[in-house]
């Protein structure tokens, strides 16, 4: 079965003010949707890998031919990505983690706060386009933020996503311009921490011990 875009969860609308209607809807609809066809097209005869999950098909990346190689990384990439970034949004109210979530970002970055600002930067930073990341390494639980280029995934370098903000200007242009730092610290409005706690667990889960 080929790749598909997933459905919101959600209208187009119910992140405003943060994320406009026209963003989300061109961001998930058509750039996210390239990225699943140009997928698919490139695993045309390649049944093996086309039905592998997407965060499995990723971390083989280097045993993936290399006439499509480049495409698998960077639409792969780009599915995976958007298709864990749309997952974990929602208005939150204000609502902030709680929990072991909570404690392991103490652990990591001292606060909620650190984490924020160390998040921001590498968002901002992260020269053209590309991710910033807060990243769990399955050898030491350990959370880092990351920044990464274009659509590279995570899975590639053997670490997990936990969360994502994509710095795109296809992301955030519409409402934003040129103002990137703005529409990083706006996006903290629509992060579903519920979410994020759920696949923090969900992912400590799946790690095996020893």
């Amino acid at each position: 079965m080929p790749y598909e875009v997933p459905q919101l969860a959600y209208a187009y609308d119910s992140l405003e003010p943060y994320i406009d209607a026209q963003t989300m809807q061109l961001h998930h609809d058509k750039h996210h949707g390239a990225y699943v066809n140009n997928l698919n097209k490139a695993l045309e005869g390649h049944p093996d890998l086309a039905a592998l999950p997407i965060e499995k098909l990723l971390a083989k990346i280097n045993e993936v031919p290399e006439a499509i190689r480049g495409a698998v990384r960077n639409n792969g990439g780009g599915h995976a990505n958007h298709s864990l970034f749309w997952s974990l949004m929602k208005r939150n109210d204000g609502a902030k983690p709680k929990g072991a979530l909570l404690a392991a970002i103490d652990t990591a970055f001292g606060s909620l706060d650190q984490l924020k600002a160390a998040f921001n930067d590498a968002g901002l930073k992260q020269f053209g386009s590309g991710w910033a990341w807060v990243a769990i390494d399955p050898n030491t639980n350990a959370l880092s933020v990351l920044a990464r280029p274009n659509q590279d995934s995570l899975y590639m370098e053997g670490k997990v996503p936990l969360f994502g903000n994509d710095v795109w200007e296809h992301a955030y242009y519409l409402k934003y311009q040129n103002r990137r730092a703005e529409y990083l610290e706006a996006w903290w409005n629509v992060l579903n921490w519920e979410a994020v706690a759920a696949r923090y667990d969900d992912v400590l889960a799946s790690i095996p011990v020893g």
